[in-house]
């Protein structure tokens, strides 16, 4: 305890030492007049400036000897003339400084004055000119720097195109680094003027109509409530609007009716109302309970000048005297003061004040401000040399918004198309949301659930997805709903491509797919009635019957040659008069089909040549006969189907088979802008096409892809094909994906819900929800699986052989014995005329049949 009071009292003799010598130093008048000009208007400047006076006079540390007396003078905006007058009034009181005014007509006439007098002029208010005179010290900051920040917070939002609402020529001066930031892009910035009346419902129509929703709004303070009124009237105060206010007393406007619209509206500030000294000055004041700007800064610009002069007080001695405008007169200390209120460096109710070589205010902090249910909040800040930082977190801006979500009624427009939306089978009649079903009203109850919100589905009026008309640059179909912010999202089976990322905002996709070919089945071929033939081709049957004949010559050759085939018929005979050979032509042909058929024979070769061609002959019949063999189990058992295309390419390569696409859709975008010669010839075709080839709807395609009897293929989504050819067991998918892409859900350009939407598909998915779904309305609902059932069947088991399959080797077999009883009937025939012609040459008389013999011989 002691030690803690020596401590106080060692502080109040310190205190008490330097204030004994500040006060022997000091050389300044007791009383220093200081002038303040103001018009009627500017009453709480004025105000701010007799009460900056008052608590600098209570405050003996600053200017310790002497006090500051104010001076006020009250002038008209537009009477410059009597301004000058004014200020020669107040130079011949002897004024150290001049204050004010906040008129640019009358402010130039006084700065003129000043100059020449080299008495210091502190100015609060806006001014664009890029050159400070000598002896002027301005608290606002430049216009160009507040542009900057303009410019840094726009480029972090990542607005692609705004409208500005001007109301002077000043604001476009305010905005002209972000006009030249902007630059010429394929989005230009719209710049419309506020009118002179107080009805902005027509020019804000026409904006509304240009379906911009990023706007930038230049107006005087009194000004915005109104402006936001009647925008909130004609519907431009909704979820997806945002509004930049370029004015710093935003935190004065009452904008209780906007904080629950959920419109963002943000802007700057310089002076932080919750801060504690700016709520000390507050509550001194009294009867004040928001400051602006220009009032803060009057009330910085008094503590300044205190300061530099208490500054300027211990280095030289300050003599203050009365001038005249007549006069040639100056005062010699002015530069000196003005100096020193540049370089010196302070806290303030707008934050630091400092200023840099050219005069102009530099390292000032601006709060980024924006409106939520709790009032306005500070999100971020902004500085000339760091940008943009903003203070909230993620996980702060994500659960605000999730919170917005709650209860809130969402327009969903939405397409039938099956599975995704369908009406529902009843024999009541159905209104509102119970009238649809299918993948997508899962869907979005699933997502509801997770995030609490309510909506209601409308169907879109012209039942069209949504295309970009090249001619026009307008959308049609679920797009334009959204453009026109007639619905707040799409859910449907509807594709993100590169031009719809580009007008509007989706999801991750809540389903991964690719364009393909529908088209009817392949026909199943009858079987051939030689298909036992099939295993091998033509040419082969052809070089192993020649092959046959080849080694039944060159054996029947080669056994004539060798002696070793050449044997003695009879045995007990160890001379024979003839040897015979068992290799006759017809015996060779009778080994060799033998050996080929692998049956062998009664006879074999028994040189070595001869047993060399047998042996190469059923190496040669080995090969051949497993390979046919083999071969012939997949011809037989496995059924052969004729499709006239598999892929994309033999669409391209024909004419015959007609196809097309959804007039309107992705499918039809990516055929049109696709660099790939063959999608080229493919769209090119489809365009030429006469009647066209183009579909209102999918289910119009697939008619005609069923009703086309093969003379027409449709080009659909994956997807789409997959639930089709479950319930049409004649139509299937040809070839592969042509693309890779997704669907997903579609909202607003800069929707505030985006995050919050794509983290519920996220969870989704990863809790297996999405799959659940699909094999629920695509393998189970409305008929699925049908098809399923007769693939699995087909595949299991192999395939019985009908008489069809096998019916030419009973052909070949009943030719076979037919030809052979024709060979037998032939056989007998000559058999027996043979022994009828031997009998009556027999039964002839002696004499003729000697006569015959000797004849003979």
């Amino acid at each position: 305890m002691r030690p803690r009071l020596l401590i106080i009292v060692n502080s109040m003799i310190f205190s008490i030492i330097v204030f004994s010598f500040i006060q022997e130093t000091s050389t300044l008048p007791d009383v220093i007049r200081i002038g303040g000009l103001f018009h009627s208007t500017d009453s709480k400047q004025e105000q701010a400036f007799l009460f900056a006076v008052d608590r600098i006079n209570a405050d003996r540390f600053i200017i310790p000897k002497s006090k500051i007396s104010a001076q006020v003078e009250e002038i008209t905006p537009y009477d410059s003339f009597h301004a000058s007058k004014r200020v020669c009034h107040l130079l011949r009181t002897g004024v150290a400084a001049v204050f004010g005014p906040q008129s640019s007509q009358t402010a130039s006439h006084v700065q003129a004055i000043c100059d020449t007098m080299e008495i210091p002029h502190l100015e609060t208010r806006w001014d664009y000119r890029l050159r400070r005179e000598s002896c002027l010290v301005n608290l606002y900051p430049h216009p160009n720097t507040l542009s900057k920040a303009y410019v840094d917070l726009v480029k972090a939002w990542g607005w692609k195109s705004f409208t500005i609402i001007y109301e002077t020529n000043e604001g476009l001066v305010r905005l002209q680094e972000l006009l030249k930031a902007h630059g010429p892009t394929e989005y230009p910035i719209r710049v419309r003027q506020l009118g002179e009346g107080n009805d902005f419902r027509p020019l804000l129509k026409q904006i509304k109509n240009s379906a911009e929703s990023h706007i930038v709004l230049d107006c005087s303070t009194e000004r915005i409530y109104e402006v936001l009124k009647q925008a909130q009237q004609i519907g431009m105060m909704s979820d997806y609007h945002s509004y930049l206010i370029t004015s710093l007393d935003l935190h004065t406007v009452d904008l209780e009716e906007f904080k629950y619209g959920g419109t963002n509206i943000t802007a700057f500030r310089l002076v932080d109302p919750e801060s504690p000294e700016v709520q000390k000055v507050l509550r001194e004041l009294g009867n004040a309970t928001k400051i602006k700007t220009e009032t803060a800064l009057m009330y910085d610009a008094v503590y300044l000048f205190a300061k530099a002069l208490h500054d300027l007080d211990s280095s030289q001695r300050i003599d203050i005297k009365p001038l005249s405008c007549d006069a040639v007169d100056t005062w010699p200390h002015g530069y000196s003061l003005i100096n020193y209120m540049k370089i010196v460096e302070m806290q303030g109710l707008t934050g630091t004040i400092k200023f840099d070589n050219q005069g102009f205010r530099t390292n000032f902090l601006l709060d980024v401000i924006e409106l939520s249910k709790e009032g306005l909040v500070k999100i971020g800040t902004w500085n000339s040399t760091e940008g943009i930082n903003f203070t909230r977190t993620y996980g702060e801006a994500y659960t605000q918004i999730v919170e917005s979500l709650m209860n809130k009624t969402f327009v969903v427009c939405i397409i039938l198309s099956s599975p995704y939306i369908m009406r529902k089978d009843s024999s009541e009649k159905l209104v509102g949301n119970d009238q649809f079903e299918g993948y997508s009203i899962d869907l979005i109850n699933e997502i509801a659930k997770i995030l609490g919100f309510n909506y209601t589905l409308k169907l879109v009026p012209d039942g069209r997805y949504g295309s970009l008309n090249r001619q026009t640059n307008e959308w049609d179909g679920m797009v334009r709903e959204l453009l026109d912010q007639k619905a707040d999202l799409v859910l449907a089976d509807l594709t993100i491509t590169y031009d719809r990322e580009q007008a509007v905002d989706f999801t991750m996709p809540f389903m991964n797919l690719g364009i393909s070919i529908l088209y009817r089945k392949p026909i199943k071929q009858p079987p051939n009635l030689f298909s036992f033939l099939s295993p091998l081709s033509l040419d082969v049957w052809i070089y192993m019957a020649t092959a046959y004949i080849g080694v039944s010559l060159l054996l029947f050759i080669l056994a004539r040659f060798t002696p070793y085939e050449w044997q003695n018929p009879h045995p007990c005979n160890p001379d024979p008069e003839q040897l015979e050979n068992q290799f006759s032509l017809v015996n060779c042909l009778w080994f060799a089909i033998g050996s080929l058929m692998q049956q062998g024979c009664d006879f074999l070769p028994k040189a070595v040549s001869t047993r060399m061609v047998a042996g190469m002959w059923w190496f040669f019949t080995l090969i051949m006969i497993s390979s046919y063999t083999a071969n012939l189990a997949a011809f037989l058992t496995v059924e052969r189907m004729d499709s006239p295309i598999e892929s994309a390419e033999d669409l391209a390569k024909q004419t015959k088979i007609k196809y097309g696409a959804l007039k309107g859709g992705s499918t039809v975008a990516f055929f049109r802008d696709s660099n790939i010669s063959t999608y080229q010839r493919m769209w090119s075709f489809m365009e030429a096409t006469r009647p066209s080839v183009f579909t209102d709807s999918n289910s119009e395609g697939v008619e005609r892809v069923i009703k086309g009897k093969g003379n027409y293929a449709f080009l659909m989504e994956s997807t789409s094909i997959e639930y089709v050819v479950e319930r049409n067991c004649d139509l299937t998918q040809v070839g592969g994906l042509l693309d890779s892409k997704g669907y997903g859900i579609a909202m607003p350009p800069n929707s505030p819900y985006r995050t919050a939407l794509s983290g519920a598909v996220l969870k989704l998915q990863e809790e297996g929800r999405l799959h659940i779904l699909k094999t629920k309305w695509w393998k189970e609902k409305r008929g699925g699986g049908s098809c399923r059932d007769d693939t699995s069947k087909s595949s299991s088991a192999a395939n019985e052989l009908g008489l069809a399959n096998v019916g030419g080797v009973f052909v070949v077999l009943m030719g076979g014995m037919g030809f052979a009883c024709v060979i037998a009937v032939c056989e007998f025939i000559w058999k027996s005329r043979k022994v009828a012609v031997e009998e009556r040459v027999n039964k002839l008389p002696f004499s003729y049949k000697d006569h015959n013999l000797v004849k003979d011989n």
